[in-house]
């Protein structure tokens, strides 16, 4: 799992998260984690007043916690055909899996709203994996839109 510090360095050096430039969904979720002092790499700034709440501890085990969250909110997005929803959190699956280190931050299949991914994820670190024993490519999953 990267550090904080390679977080940061990685983005000082051009790293943008997929969805940040959108709406900054993946690197909101990664300042939870640090401190003020490095909102502004991460293209936040802290409004005056505003107390943070404490912040979590960099821990695969907290990383784990939160991907499990946005993965529960990505499958809900993509099972509701949710399609500019469920992309953002395409991004922020892939950003999570960037942190830990793993290979599918390079998932490149995007079939039904990112149904693939989420199982993948799912199944690799034994979350609750929405759509069972399907592959998540399914016409069933397809956009009522285009159904006959």
């Amino acid at each position: 799992m990267l550090t904080q510090a390679q977080v940061l360095e990685a983005i000082k050096n051009g790293r943008k998260g997929g969805c940040s430039i959108l709406d900054s969904r993946d690197y909101l979720r990664l300042a939870e984690f640090f401190p003020d002092e490095d909102l502004d790499t991460l293209g936040f700034t802290k409004a005056e007043g505003v107390d943070r709440y404490p912040l979590p501890e960099w821990t695969e085990d907290n990383i784990l916690k939160h991907l499990a969250s946005d993965l529960d909110f990505a499958f809900e997005k993509a099972l509701n055909r949710r399609g500019i929803s469920s992309s953002l959190m395409y991004e922020v699956i892939k950003m999570w899996m960037w942190v830990l280190e793993d290979d599918l931050q390079n998932f490149e299949d995007y079939p039904m709203y990112g149904l693939p991914l989420y199982k993948a994820v799912a199944v690799k670190y034994d979350l609750p994996n929405e759509i069972g024993d399907d592959e998540g490519n399914e016409d069933k999953y397809e956009d009522e839109y285009n159904e006959s």
